[in-house]
């Protein structure tokens, strides 16, 4: 089972909006999960705090852990993700 965690926010420099799929790996979500051994969103976007640091801040990030998906917070940000890590047609 594929666990990652799709991230938006903006990087160092130059200071512009960006995207990134961080891989999770069984040590990841042994360092995410709970003293009730379950992960939420907010252990999630702890875990960011130490892995990305590509970026000066996140913006949203969505993930898909243990075979349950955390949505992005905000309903645009899955189309600046796609936007920003595939590229637009433009």
């Amino acid at each position: 089972m594929a666990h990652y965690v799709e991230v938006i926010g903006t990087i160092w420099l130059p200071a512009v909006t960006a995207a990134t799929r961080y891989p999770v790996y069984e040590h990841d979500l042994e360092n995410m999960r709970l003293e009730d051994r379950t992960i939420d969103r907010e252990a999630i976007e702890e875990w960011l705090t130490t892995h990305s640091g590509d970026f000066q801040c996140i913006d949203d990030f969505a993930a898909w852990i243990d075979g349950i998906e955390y949505p992005w917070a905000h309903e645009d940000s899955e189309v600046t993700f796609s936007d920003c890590f595939y590229g637009s047609e433009e």
